[in-house]
């Protein structure tokens, strides 16, 4: 089973928001020294690499849940302009929606263990409407 990160996603209001943004960012001009986006700059290099590229995404909470996720395609440690060590972590452009679970928050990310990720909210619906015969 796979192991996922969680992120708050911070100044956000709904997953369509994200979204936008997402799109908007995606025609931004390439950076040098940076990622294709999409990616997210965060301060802590995970130190389970490996098994975050292992089939893992990014699960994304949005005003206290979770609602979304994004593939891991890489983990790419940087030194900033002032001498600090960062990490991008680099996504996968497609934004899923996930089933929403209610989440506290926290700061930075967290690890998700691959049984405690919500199931994709499209795979959801499609058993529930098998379930119904429809």
């Amino acid at each position: 089973m796979p192991l996922h990160l969680m992120k708050l996603c911070v100044g956000v209001d709904s997953l369509e928001e994200l979204r936008e943004c997402r799109r908007a960012w995606l025609r931004e001009p390439l950076v040098p020294g940076f990622p294709r986006p999409p990616y997210h700059t965060t301060r802590s290099m995970p130190k389970r690499r490996e098994e975050l590229l292992d089939g893992g995404s990014l699960y994304w909470i949005i005003r206290g849940w979770m609602r979304a996720r994004q593939e891991l395609v890489d983990i790419v440690p940087f030194e900033d302009g002032e001498g600090m060590r960062r990490c991008h972590l680099v996504l996968a452009p497609e934004l899923i929606a996930t089933v929403e679970v209610p989440h506290r928050p926290f700061q930075g990310w967290r690890y998700l263990r691959g049984a405690d990720a919500p199931p994709d909210a499209d795979a959801g619906l499609g058993e529930e409407l098998a379930r119904l015969g429809l």
